[in-house]
């Protein structure tokens, strides 16, 4: 198998690019970090596991876009599998936020995935046994307060993933072309270190499930085509309550919100 990974300097992309490659898929990782690429081409794998490929690159970029994929397909000679991985976040209020944010998050967190799902779908209907896996979030099962924007582009990369399913299906012709989406809880990654706006807000920290666990999960439903992935207990439970009891997440959130700390008003000197 041959792999195209986005965000792979860091967290689970990273992870992912990893693991297939122990398990023997021929990788080609790409970021815009070209030291932590060079770290993870040279990360420590099994004698009998490929080496990882590299290409920098910024895949909000479409002239990126294009260039990773062409040289995807030059190093590997063809295109089994893309893992949509890269994503990025804020914090806040939507109504105090700037523009700008929202545009910067669903440029990263849906656009750029979507549109390389574009750019690859012609070389995986060339490939072997393709499929595609777009890295999402139980945000995009039941949204939460202070993370509209991260939330509404999750929402439209599950929605993207079950449509793309539909009609590949329909089309029947070529090889089947897989869609997966793996939406995942609280996992170990820089995600709270590079938001594009804010902090991670007290109510939210848990218990994250490790990056080379989710990663295993996320590769072993990728070898048994499962559409849904939901990587450990915490996400698992998110999901059902979001399916089932919604208004207990709210409920619990907003006690959580109403606990939080408020910024005291400075101090007026006389």
């Amino acid at each position: 198998m041959r792999a195209l990974v986005t965000g792979g300097s860091s967290g689970v992309g990273r992870a992912i690019a990893l693991e297939l490659a122990r398990r023997g898929v021929r990788v080609v990782a790409t970021a815009r970090r070209v030291a932590r690429l060079a770290d993870l081409a040279v990360a420590p794998l099994p004698p009998e596991s490929p080496a990882i490929l590299t290409v920098a690159a910024d895949i909000t970029s479409a002239a990126d876009r294009r260039t990773v994929v062409d040289r995807a397909a030059e190093m590997l000679g063809g295109l089994d599998l893309l893992v949509a991985a890269a994503g990025s976040g804020a914090v806040g209020t939507f109504a105090t936020a700037d523009p700008a944010t929202l545009r910067q998050i669903m440029e990263v967190d849906f656009f750029a995935p979507a549109e390389l799902v574009r750019e690859t779908l012609p070389l995986l209907r060339q490939g072997r046994d393709p499929a595609v896996v777009l890295v999402g979030s139980i945000l995009g099962y039941h949204p939460l307060p202070l993370h509209t924007e991260y939330c509404a582009a999750k929402a439209a990369v599950r929605s993207l993933a079950a449509s793309l399913r539909q009609e590949l299906a329909a089309q029947g012709t070529g090889p089947r072309i897989d869609i997966m989406l793996a939406s995942l809880g609280p996992t170990e990654s820089e995600f709270w270190d590079n938001l594009v706006s804010g902090e991670r807000p007290r109510w939210s920290r848990g218990t994250p499930l490790s990056a080379a666990e989710t990663a295993a999960t996320v590769v072993t439903a990728i070898e048994r085509r499962r559409p849904e992935i939901l990587p450990g207990w915490s996400a698992k439970g998110f999901a059902i309550a979001a399916r089932f009891f919604p208004w207990l997440i709210d409920a619990i959130v907003a006690a959580r919100l109403r606990s939080e700390p408020r910024q005291r008003p400075a101090r007026m000197e006389p």
